[in-house]
């Protein structure tokens, strides 16, 4: 959890962090070029020329120093501790590794010089290009503080915990969890056995019930993970606590012995000194979910450019074949029930909602979904909006906002879900999509319960290869309108 974490944000630390040592490299030779001739000190050793030509020719005659100086600055950087819990330090212990750094790595460079000889290399591009590093990597931190701050601030990125225990161990986990929140973490309440807990306050959080209410309190709250922190006495007391947050696709943790799931994955990780059991229903390691992100903000952002003109050819058919709003909004749930808006362009006439129940005689689709394809409300425009797909581009934002995936199951509606079987649940483990296997493989064609198998068939065989893999299939799939209604 924390851990895995940690050690994400830290690798992507070190690459940021090589990239303010290689950028500090380059502008220290036009620097300290540019005060040689404001002070008149004329010429440096192996600088032909204050520009590129003349700074690799300046690299040339400097390799030893050149070559060496991103792996120590990574090496003492990340031996002072630079990598290690720094979202937990304030700012002056962070300057002051950026200084013991600076420091080590001036020495490291001095020592380079004496060894290899270099009797030309500039001690003022030596001092320059310390002050430039410790300056850029200085605002770096300032900037990536500011920017993991804002985004909890907002509440993205977080990870809403319930904690079952309100024991002297499970008070001291509580504790500890406060201590991480700027990691994102937040406990929505907890989760207690014994007669008379219900509604106390535990640490300045909610009992919320007991053990079997776990199912109830998943299906009505936003809960991403659950962590057990009981006595050892209550190991058979939450073995159908465990099953029901698999059932619903939600993660546990848990500092005991190994049960039998039949889906989860067990790893073994640490929080902050509590050894802990994780069952995971979806894994997928912390860069492979970055690259996933980034995928969609890059696929998102190319796709509202190259439909421009398809986009406005499609307000303008709107607006002029039917009265109403150009865009239709409804609430869906997403990731483990969280809420949110998604956007299509409307294909149906103003008050279609209000005359579904007229129409759910004729549902051509099982299960809770609503579905006719000779629909009354959709207008001309709508059905070739819905038959291109095109009704679905608005989604884009859904996705640059963060609520949407390109590639996951498709979001249901609120009432959809409360019609769910408990295992048809674990579907919102993901963020989700646009499209997903059910997409590519005949939609309104399938059955819902052959749907929801398709759903979590994708969750578990879950790669970046295989979203690359839909994301092409789409295309054929949007280009012939395979499925589509």
């Amino acid at each position: 959890m924390v851990k895995e974490k940690e050690l994400f944000l830290g690798n992507l630390a070190r690459v940021i962090d090589s990239f303010c040592v290689l950028i500090s490299f380059v502008y220290s030779y036009f620097l300290s070029v540019q005060i040689r001739d404001w002070l008149g000190l004329g010429e440096m050793a192996y600088a032909i020329s204050p520009n590129w030509q003349g700074l690799l020719f300046f690299t040339q005659k400097n390799y030893p120093l050149v070559v060496s100086i991103l792996p120590i600055w990574l090496m003492f950087l990340s031996m002072n501790g630079a990598y290690k819990e720094f979202r937990m330090r304030n700012f002056r212990k962070e300057f002051g590794i950026i200084l013991k750094s600076v420091f080590l790595v001036t020495a490291m460079q001095g020592s380079f010089i004496f060894l290899f000889k270099l009797t030309l290399t500039s001690r003022l591009f030596i001092a320059t290009n310390a002050g430039m590093t410790v300056l850029f990597l200085t605002v770096s931190k300032l900037v990536q503080n500011q920017v993991f701050d804002y985004i909890h601030a907002k509440g993205y990125n977080q990870v809403n915990l319930l904690i079952v225990g309100t024991g002297k161990r499970a008070r001291e986990f509580i504790q500890v969890v406060k201590e991480h929140s700027n990691w994102g973490l937040n406990v929505v309440g907890l989760v207690d056995d014994e007669h008379g807990m219900y509604g106390k306050d535990i640490e300045g959080f909610k009992v919320l019930g007991r053990l079997q209410d776990i199912p109830f309190l998943l299906h009505r709250i936003v809960v991403d993970r659950v962590i057990f922190v009981v006595p050892r006495l209550w190991l058979n007391r939450i073995d159908e606590a465990i099953l029901a947050c698999e059932r619903a696709g939600i993660s546990t943790s848990i500092s005991m012995d190994l049960y039998n799931l039949r889906i989860a994955k067990v790893r073994q990780t640490d929080f902050s000194g509590f050894p802990l059991l994780e069952f995971e229903t979806f894994a997928a390691k912390e860069w492979q979910l970055f690259i996933k992100r980034v995928m969609d903000i890059v696929l998102s952002i190319s796709l509202l450019i190259i439909f421009t003109p398809l986009v406005l050819a499609t307000i303008f058919a709107i607006k002029v074949t039917s009265n109403g709003p150009l865009l239709f909004s409804q609430t869906r749930s997403g990731m483990n029930g969280r809420k949110f808006k998604l956007y299509k362009f409307r294909t149906m006439i103003v008050g279609a909602e209000m005359k579904k129940r007229e129409l759910e005689k004729m549902n051509e689709m099982d299960g809770p979904v609503f579905k006719i394809k000779k629909d009354p409300r959709i207008t001309t425009v709508g059905r070739v909006l819905r038959r291109l797909s095109i009704d679905e581009i608005p989604q884009l934002f859904n996705v640059l906002k963060g609520d949407m995936s390109i590639v996951g199951p498709r979001p249901p509606l609120p009432v959809e879900v409360e019609l769910y079987k408990k295992w048809q649940r674990r579907r919102l483990t993901l963020k989700p999509g646009l499209t997903c296997i059910w997409q590519v493989s005949g939609r309104n064609k399938i059955q819902f319960e052959k749907w929801m198998e398709m759903d979590l068939q994708y969750i578990d065989e879950w790669s970046l290869w295989l979203d690359i893999k839909i994301v092409f299939k789409t295309i054929f799939v949007v280009l012939f309108g395979y499925g589509a209604s």
